[in-house]
């Protein structure tokens, strides 16, 4: 779709919306359907694309991008016609006969901008939110990850309704010349800075946004958690896609005598995940491209590295690698990491913790481990999350219905599940009063007994 074209398609998808295209939920049972088959039927295309971009197995592929969406597409296709009911509300009595109740209604067009590090699941995932609500949409896949917006540029016109689902490729031009135009609504997946401009530039149309931004998602581990299942989990979510993950844990604070046996216990977990040798493992990513390589090789330097710390260039190649003795003005400690880099930050009381993560901007995620509840709800009750695991690490974004979204500046809005529905849906409010009975008593002129009767029944 070349730039001079794009106001011409959206003009051609403000049409087909304005004609109830999309509103029926027979055709939105129809989409969903669709689009699963799409994922279904090229799993193999979908994940070479992804490994040829960021050296992601096909398990990883599947588990993390392909399978996460169809789940996401299941859950819609059951509920959508439940959140879609109008709901009933209490009117009060001083306006009987009448009822009152809320509705969903679509938005219209949509523009969904995807990332690069998850280039399948985080554009498909908000387009299925979006047609389960009866939107129009427009995707911009990420140039970054050029190989799957080839695949996703070429099956979507395939299998989704061409009346309904455009894709434009491209890169800022393309991206900037979207945003120039006027939307019913913009989810933007991606940085936080990336997500200021998509801010600006939807309030030049007061257009509402969506924002799924990042931010440095801290995991506080106590000295009773279990250090073996901790590193496992910690790793896990730190390690997937190279750590290119905007809810990986991006650096943990453990309680300070409980430090040598969490290092132990990492160790020991990264033999075993990579038998001795990530760089060799089927199952470790790559870094996305060598701007983002020498980025984090620079957050390394001057740092104590404990564990970890080789790299190469010529192949996108960071091991995983933790550091202590961290300086906290440091860059590493200041910018969202977003690679295989792991601070180890000591902690003696957990108010001290509680209060290291609330001197920081909210995170996206926020994790803890720990066996006593006490010490999870005071972490829980005093800080401020998106979103939060307790002896886990990234998989709350598998519940379907749980929201998923930021505070702050790690986002705004939410999605997945019924949330995903209600962020590409108005709530609109709807009362409905009979014609039959119309007293006097609200018309002016307002006598004394006007006004006694009003005060009574309000």
């Amino acid at each position: 779709m070349p730039v001079q074209e794009i106001p011409q398609h959206l003009q051609e998808l403000r049409a087909s919306f304005r004609a109830g295209h999309t509103r029926p939920m027979a055709w939105r049972r129809k989409q969903l359907k669709r689009l699963k088959a799409l994922l279904r039927e090229n799993e193999q295309a979908l994940a070479d694309a992804l490994h040829k971009d960021l050296r992601k197995s096909f398990f990883e592929a599947w588990i993390t991008e392909i399978n996460f969406t169809v789940n996401e597409i299941d859950h819609s296709l059951t509920h959508m016609e439940e959140w879609a009911r109008p709901r009933a509300v209490d009117t009060p009595i001083a306006y009987q006969p009448a009822s009152s109740e809320v509705r969903k209604e679509p938005l219209g067009v949509t523009l969904i901008i995807g990332p690069w590090n998850y280039p399948v699941q985080l554009i498909l995932a908000p387009l299925a939110a979006a047609l389960s609500a009866g939107n129009c949409a427009v995707l911009k896949p990420s140039e970054m990850a050029p190989a799957t917006a080839e695949v996703l540029g070429r099956l979507i016109p395939q299998y989704m309704d061409p009346q309904a689902v455009r894709v434009v490729q491209g890169a800022v031009p393309e991206t900037t010349a979207l945003l120039e135009q006027k939307w019913d609504h913009i989810f933007f997946t991606g940085s936080t800075a990336v997500g200021r401009i998509v801010m600006k530039a939807a309030a030049e149309h007061l257009t509402p946004v969506t924002l799924e931004l990042g931010g440095k998602s801290p995991c506080i581990v106590a000295a009773d958690a279990p250090m073996n299942v901790a590193a496992r989990r910690i790793l896990w979510g730190k390690l997937t896609n190279a750590g290119q993950t905007c809810v990986a844990p991006d650096y943990v604070l453990v309680e300070r005598g409980a430090q040598d046996k969490l290092m132990a216990a990492i160790k020991s977990t990264l033999q075993s995940f990579y038998e001795g040798n990530p760089k060799a493992s089927k199952d470790y990513a790559r870094i996305i491209n060598t701007r983002h390589f020498d980025r984090l090789t620079g957050l390394l330097e001057g740092q104590h590295v404990a564990l970890g710390g080789d790299s190469d260039r010529d192949d996108l190649y960071i091991e995983p690698t933790v550091v202590t003795d961290v300086d906290l003005d440091s860059p590493v400690m200041q910018q969202e990491i977003f690679g295989p880099i792991l601070p180890i930050i000591p902690w003696d009381t957990i108010q001290e913790a509680i209060d290291f993560v609330n001197d920081r901007e909210k995170p996206l995620a926020l994790y803890v481990f720990t066996k006593k509840r006490a010490t999870s709800e005071a972490v829980l009750q005093n800080t401020s999350s998106g979103g939060a695991g307790v002896n886990i690490s990234v998989m709350h974004l598998g519940v379907p219905d749980l929201p998923f979204g930021g505070v702050g500046p790690s986002g705004t809005g939410a999605y997945h599940g019924q949330a995903g529905f209600d962020c590409f849906s108005h709530t609109k409010s709807v009362m409905t009063k009979s014609a039959l009975i119309d007293p006097p008593v609200l018309y002016p002129p307002y006598s004394d007994f006007k006004k006694k009767v009003t005060r009574t029944l309000l």
